[in-house]
Parts: structure tokens; C-alpha cells; sequence
């Protein structure tokens, strides 16, 4: 008896040792949580800054990889699809990584024996003495009045691969411009700027051109532009603005337009609708002086458009007197 007694003893020794310790280690407990909860939300603080804008270069990423061409359901490789017979798509390499696509449209004289033809021909075709347009933005119209037009898209835009900027859209109509004189012989080779097109070519003031035709241009420097130029390239998630950063904010677009005037040594013909809704008259009226004080009103034009027309800031092709504006200008250079 005095055994089990004794047996007792101990365990009740033993157990009074274990509540001991559990009650030591509750009163430590609160410390050592209250550590680990300060630790974690310190971690929570460092990365949700960082994740917000890791998971806006994540959304951007994922629409510029499965993002849905425009014009939808045409496949722009094939031009005929879209009863372009006389047009060619063609692919440039303008720097590493970066493919544009680009069509050649030639002259309506040519529109029979150009279907069906390859590269090869297409390209032989630029030397043929017919005025060769290079068109940044939409579409011209201008194969009909005899001449070639070549459209290159954005890059980012379109089959266009890599992501729009000020310098990359510089590029790459340089190369394009220098693709086409090393194949175009004695041809004029015109440069037709439409909007942010007439920023991109303006670039290129060191760079004389047989004539420069600028429709709707802008002056980053005497307007607030109403919308970045390359929102279009871009998406937001609905909702999310005050979480996440504007993707295009560090996409800075400079195009010093009055500057590059005062350089260019090229004849210049303006293009403007009176009712324009992004580029009012006036801007394109102060950049006409510049052009003109830099070289003489001989060599640089001035067209303006009716308001009443309601072209605003793109329907300037729907003007039947286009053509004509456009052939006179031709036949000055």
C-alpha cells in the first residue's frame, strides 16, 4: 500500500510539474503571437504594394498576349480575304523582337497583273516611277490617283508585335522609309502623317523627304492632349483605377512637333478640318507659321476643311476634292 501511496505521490508531483509549465507557457504565448502577427502584417505591408503592381503588369501582359486583333475575324496576311487583289502583306524586322506588318497597295493602273503575284514583283513595282506614299494611321484612298501606298501598323497594333512608344514608333517608320528609298530608284517617295503619325515623321528632321503631308497635327507642346495616344494599345480592369496604376503612365510621349518644324528643309502640306475635335484650328494654324518662318510660304501649304463637312478629326478622306488637293501637291514637288 505504501508503494501505490508513494506512486501517487510522484505522479501528483509530476502533474504539478506539467501545470507549471503549460501555465508559464501561456503567460509567454501572448508575446510570442503577438510577434508573429507583427511580423506577418509587416510582410503584408512590404508586399502588397509591390503585388498591386506586379498584377497590373500580369493583366497587361496576359491581354497583349490573347488579345483579339482589330478589325475582328480578318486575317491581315491575306489581303484578298477582304477583296484587296492588288495589295500585299508584307513583314519588316525593325529591331530585334519587333515584327511589323505592312501592305503595299499599287497604283489602279496596276490592279490586273498585280493578282497574284508574289514579293518579288511587289517590290520591283516601286521603282516604276509612280509617286510611293508612306501612310502612318487609316486608310488612303490614294492608289486610285496612280500612286503606291504603303500602310505599315503600329507596333503592338494590328499583326504588329511589341508594345507602342515614342522612340519605337520613331524606329520603326525609319526603317520602312529606308526600306522604300533603297527600292524605289528615281520614285517620289511622299511621307503622309495622319494625327500621331504626323509626330512620328516630324522625328525626322535631319532627314530630307520629297514632301510631307501632315493631317491633324498635333503640338503636345500648346495642348493637353485629351487622351494618351497609345490608350488604345492598353486595358484597365473596370473598377480597379484607384489600386492600380495607369499602364501607359510610364509610357511618356514627348514628339517635339515645333521644334522638328523649325529644322525641316521639306516641302510641307497641312491638312486640317475647321471643326477638328481634338486638334482645334488654331494649333494647326500656329504650326503652319513655324513651318513657314523656317522655309517660305512656297514650300509650305495650308488646306483647311470646311466645319459645316463635319469631318472632325478622321473623315478628311471623305472629301471629294481630296484628290485633287492631293495631285497638285504631287506635280509642285
Amino acid at each position: 500500500m505504501r508503494k501505490r501511496v508513494g506512486k501517487r505521490d510522484g505522479s501528483s508531483g509530476h502533474s504539478n510539474a506539467q501545470t507549471a509549465a503549460r501555465v508559464h507557457r501561456k503567460e509567454g504565448s501572448p508575446s510570442r503571437s503577438w510577434l508573429k502577427r507583427g511580423l506577418f502584417g509587416l510582410v503584408i505591408i512590404l508586399l502588397v504594394p509591390f503585388s498591386i503592381m506586379m498584377l497590373s503588369d500580369l493583366i497587361q501582359h496576359f491581354v497583349y498576349t490573347h488579345r483579339i486583333s482589330v478589325p475582328f475575324f480578318v486575317d491581315l496576311s491575306r489581303p484578298a480575304d477582304v477583296s484587296l487583289n492588288h495589295t500585299i502583306n508584307m513583314y519588316f524586322t525593325s529591331e530585334e523582337g519587333i515584327s511589323l506588318g505592312v501592305w503595299h497597295t499599287v497604283p489602279e493602273s496596276q490592279w490586273t497583273e498585280a493578282q497574284g503575284k508574289g514579293l518579288a514583283w511587289y517590290q520591283k513595282s516601286l521603282s516604276d516611277g509612280s509617286p510611293v506614299f508612306i501612310y502612318l494611321h487609316g486608310n488612303t484612298g490614294t492608289s486610285s490617283l496612280g500612286y503606291h501606298v504603303l500602310v505599315p501598323d503600329y507596333r503592338g497594333f494590328g499583326d504588329s508585335t511589341g508594345e507602342p512608344t515614342e522612340a519605337g514608333l520613331t524606329t520603326d517608320a525609319l526603317y520602312v522609309y529606308n526600306w522604300v528609298k533603297a527600292r524605289s530608284g528615281n520614285s517620289l517617295v511622299v511621307i503622309w502623317g495622319h494625327s500621331l503619325g504626323t509626330g512620328t515623321f516630324l522625328i525626322f528632321s535631319g532627314v530630307f523627304f520629297d514632301g510631307v503631308i501632315l493631317e491633324g497635327a498635333f503640338n503636345s507642346a500648346w495642348q493637353n492632349l485629351p487622351v494618351h495616344p497609345f490608350t488604345w494599345y492598353y486595358w484597365k480592369p473596370p473598377g480597379l483605377g484607384y489600386f492600380l496604376q495607369e499602364p501607359w503612365a510610364k509610357n511618356k510621349v514627348v514628339f517635339p512637333t515645333e521644334e522638328n518644324l523649325k529644322k525641316m528643309r521639306n516641302p510641307i502640306l497641312f491638312l486640317h478640318s475647321e471643326d477638328d475635335h481634338l486638334v482645334p484650328l488654331p494649333i494647326a494654324q500656329q504650326m503652319y507659321e513655324v513651318a513657314v518662318s523656317a522655309q517660305n510660304a512656297e514650300r509650305v501649304k495650308l488646306k483647311t476643311f470646311d466645319g459645316s463637312l463635319g469631318y472632325l478629326h478622321n473623315g478628311l478622306y471623305r472629301d471629294p476634292k481630296l484628290p485633287g488637293i492631293l495631285k497638285k501637291f504631287v506635280h509642285s514637288l
